[in-house]
């Protein structure tokens, strides 16, 4: 991932809610993180930065929904760690949380990002934030820059 913003990848003039699960908090502190430190440095203020907790994943597409409806952020981040125990309970939590999250940003008109991971094991976990497959929390703030600047443009033409 580049270290300087493209054309199209500028953060600044932008506002930006990250909603972020409590459950599995350790993990989601490093997306949210890697999602801030991104957002920084692709021209976000910190001003134009808001980050709100909720209990877990299923949680989400609400809060999500109340900051896309206040009319205030260009794009709002989800994330959230699912893992998997000793029953199928966490892919019910997992596409429930992503369906709700899809029809927040259809509903709404504002893109919300989904920076959910479901993983059968911690390690899995590990190697998408900040392990050897990068972080995802970066990759969902990337696109969330993307899609607001993407929003801006076609809400002018």
């Amino acid at each position: 991932m580049p270290d300087s913003p493209r054309p199209g990848e500028e953060a600044r003039g932008h506002r930006f809610c990250l909603v972020a699960a409590r459950f599995n908090e350790a993990y989601v502190v490093r997306l949210v993180s890697a999602a801030a430190e991104l957002l920084a440095r692709h021209g976000a203020a910190e001003g134009d930065l808001e980050t709100v907790w909720v209990p877990g994943s299923l949680e989400l597409p609400l809060a999500c929904r109340w900051a896309a409806a206040s009319g205030r952020f260009d794009a709002v981040l989800a994330f959230g760690v699912i893992l998997r125990g000793e029953t199928e309970h966490f892919r019910l939590v997992a596409d429930n949380a992503a369906h709700g999250l899809a029809r927040v940003s259809l509903d709404t008109g504002v893109p919300v990002l989904n920076g959910v991971l479901a993983a059968h094991h911690a390690g899995q976990v590990a190697d998408r934030t900040g392990g050897v497959h990068g972080n995802r929390g970066a990759e969902v703030a990337l696109a969330a820059i993307r899609m607001a600047q993407l929003r801006r443009q076609m809400e002018r033409r």
